[in-house]
């Protein structure tokens, strides 16, 4: 059996408080709608130091490190990160096939 490694989660700081936590990208994303208005400065910090890019390059979050890559505003980031999970969710559930529209001949 294999044994599963734990990753350390983001923690978003103001100052010396943690005010935020995020084990996965889903909780990345709602701790960056809530701390966008309740305390954008502390977001706008962790990403213009790269904190999240180093963080989900840690959990294999390649690509969306890539695409974070620079940004400072939260907003975007936001955008960036919703974006993300929508085209992950699309990918991981295509659409349903229909039936054919054609009528079989008896």
């Amino acid at each position: 059996m294999e044994k599963q490694t734990v990753k350390e989660p983001f923690l978003f700081k103001s100052y010396d408080k943690t005010i935020g936590t995020a084990y996965d990208v889903e909780e990345l994303k709602a701790e960056l709608e809530r701390l966008a208005s309740a305390d954008p400065e502390a977001v706008r910090y962790h990403l213009a130091q790269s904190h999240i890019v180093q963080w989900l390059s840690y959990i294999g979050e390649e690509e969306l490190a890539k695409k974070l890559t620079g940004v400072e505003d939260p907003q975007e980031a936001l955008k960036i990160v919703n974006t993300h999970i929508e085209n992950r969710q699309a990918v991981a559930s295509p659409p349903k096939k229909r039936g054919s529209l054609r009528r079989k001949r008896s």
